[in-house]
């Protein structure tokens, strides 16, 4: 198993313990509040969803990831999206130790 099918399943098991938050406006709400801790953007996602999660999470410091396209990462949370964020630090970190 790769770390990209890793980091799936790791994404997976946050969204069961319910520390993944998903969808534009609530992901862009979680990165204001300081709740996200990891954003995975998917690398097919359209131009105006990218700049506005991009430049959000600049400004607040959160690290944006795009290792998925929309269906890995609709995959990985059971339902389509184009954007999640993970809302715990724990994960969050495990998360970095795969991808880095």
């Amino acid at each position: 198993m790769n770390n990209q099918q890793q980091l799936a399943n790791l994404i997976g098991l946050a969204q069961r313990a319910g520390k993944v938050i998903s969808g534009e406006e609530l992901v862009v709400k979680a990165i204001q509040h300081q709740e996200a801790t990891l954003i995975f953007l998917a690398n097919d996602a359209g131009d105006n969803l990218t700049k506005k999660i991009t430049d959000k999470s600049k400004y607040y410091q959160i690290e944006v990831s795009t290792v998925f396209n929309t269906l890995e990462l609709s995959m990985a949370v059971g339902k389509p999206r184009k954007v999640v964020t993970i809302v715990d630090a724990g994960f969050s970190k495990k998360m970095r130790t795969l991808m880095a």
